[in-house]
């Protein structure tokens, strides 16, 4: 029982420091980005010995996958896709939800565009990572447009969920420059009915 208890507290000891380091990892790749971001200032963020950060990550790259990584996966969770109902409704409370979620997890789009629009000769994991996050969140709302489109062919559901990712991005950056003088999620509402608008032209919705 006593190397079971012991097992458990070394476990939750490791948890809790690779906690403190994606922590000590966001605030300093906040301020500096990628390239400004080092194993030795992510030390003196979290208080932990460099020793400690290359047990957990085996480089400054590993690292900045890990906080993008943990960032999208609570972004996505926080996301509750809306239930059948009224299409501009259920465009418009989505657009409510992802705006609210990144509010709460925005690292993985600030770093993530940082390493997308930045091209280096050796492309660090970290845009790999990212990229398979925006993967991820591509296929979701495109499945959602689909749904809602009922009869959309391919090419039209990719176009709308291209611009509507491609809108939402600029609306982060938006926020990213003018700071809480931009409420995120009234723009995000506005995007969303705009998008809707957009579908209706291109005669995959009825009206209103």
């Amino acid at each position: 029982m006593t190397d079971r208890r012991a097992a458990r507290r070394t476990r939750a000891d490791g948890e809790e420091s690779r906690r403190r380091i994606l922590d000590a990892a966001v605030a300093v790749a906040g301020d500096r980005g990628y390239d400004g971001t080092s194993i030795a200032l992510v030390s003196a963020e979290c208080g932990l010995p460099a020793s400690s950060i290359y047990w957990h990550f085996k480089d400054k790259d590993e690292l900045i996958a890990a906080v993008i990584e943990r960032s999208f996966a609570t972004w996505l969770s926080a996301i509750d896709f809306p239930e059948p109902g009224a299409p501009r409704e259920r465009v418009i409370e989505l657009a409510r939800a992802v705006a609210t979620a990144l509010l709460g997890a925005p690292e993985f789009l600030r770093l993530g565009l940082m390493l997308t629009l930045e091209r280096r000769p050796r492309e660090p994991s970290a845009r790999t990572v990212f990229l398979r996050s925006r993967d991820t969140a591509h296929r979701r709302f495109a499945d959602l447009v689909r749904e809602i489109a009922d009869g959309a062919d391919e090419n039209t559901v990719q176009l709308l969920t291209t611009y509507a990712i491609a809108g939402a991005d600029g609306l982060f950056i938006a926020r990213e420059i003018g700071g809480d003088s931009v409420d995120l999620i009234q723009l995000f509402e506005l995007h969303a009915t705009a998008v809707f608008g957009l579908a209706r032209q291109l005669g995959v919705l009825p009206g209103a």
